[in-house]
């Protein structure tokens, strides 16, 4: 690790952590609370992901939906509009909405191959994203002179490595630029995304070998065609699932990449010096 001890964590002048879980467990509430302390860069992953690696997918489709009305068309022909995403680190909607739901088109569904081709353009841009890291430690001391740096990835991550391989690619190299920390929920923050899931279900990223599971269960279960089935109740019906799936892979990163927080803890934080002393309770004395 990073950091070996809590005291070389303590007394290091420059600070680097790649924070992890399941979305909604306070990844980003952190690292923009770290942000307005002035000290720290926060790099967001799914930031990265919509204005570098999807923009041109995102901005396409809608202009796609766009030339299907012929006002919009002739403006867009004659290159008198412009069409793009207005993507923030708190509005990351255009990107969700983008990846989609499979399912019935009339509900708003996407066709299986055309949502699995859009996953798999996820998958891509998410792992250049986290690659990428690296060179925003460097961007942001060198160009901006922040001392301190926070990842906020996002709760995929766990789809595109191997925890349990020592040479992972993408786990070699965030490990040797920063601290990975993984904020662990406990069993009531994993009804409460259930509930807030069900209320509000929104696109995921899912590893292809879950989603082929996952799908041809749910067909099989509800006697559906593919082209029947309610995208909401899908994802809604796959959520538990992929919570289940990904924490034991969490478990791993954790264990063999770098250390564990409680979301109860991440949740009373109050400034970076809080933070300073959550993260030196779960590094070796």
């Amino acid at each position: 690790m990073l950091y070996k001890t809590a005291e070389h964590w303590r007394a290091a002048p420059r600070k680097r952590i790649v924070l992890f879980a399941m979305s909604g467990l306070g990844k980003t509430h952190v690292s923009s609370m770290l942000r307005d302390q002035g000290d720290w860069f926060h790099y967001s992953i799914d930031y990265r992901i919509g204005t570098r690696y999807m923009q041109e997918y995102i901005a396409d489709n809608a202009k796609r939906e766009a030339m299907k009305v012929p006002f919009l068309r002739e403006l867009l022909l004659s290159d008198s509009i412009y069409i793009g995403s207005n993507l923030t680190f708190h509005n990351l909607r255009p990107v969700s909405a983008y990846l989609g739901k499979p399912g019935d088109p009339a509900r708003g569904g996407l066709p299986m191959a055309t949502y699995q081709l859009r996953q798999d353009q996820f998958r891509r841009a998410e792992e250049q994203a986290l690659l990428d890291t690296r060179y925003f430690i460097d961007r942001a001391q060198d160009l901006y002179g922040y001392p301190h740096f926070v990842c906020d990835t996002g709760g995929s991550i766990c789809e595109w490595v191997d925890p349990d391989d020592p040479r992972d690619p993408i786990l070699t190299e965030l490990a040797q630029a920063a601290l990975m920390v993984w904020i662990r929920g406990s069993d009531a923050h994993t009804e409460e995304l259930v509930r807030r899931f069900d209320r509000d279900p929104k696109p995921m990223a899912y590893q292809p070998a879950f989603l082929a599971r996952t799908w041809a269960a749910y067909l099989d279960e509800t006697g559906q065609a593919e082209s029947d089935v309610d995208p909401d109740s899908f994802i809604r019906w796959t959520y538990a699932r992929a919570l289940a799936h990904r924490q034991p892979r969490y478990e791993s990163m954790a264990r063999n990449w770098g250390v564990t927080v409680d979301a109860s803890d991440m949740a009373t934080l109050r400034d970076d010096a809080d933070f300073a002393e959550v993260i030196a309770a779960a590094l070796p004395r």
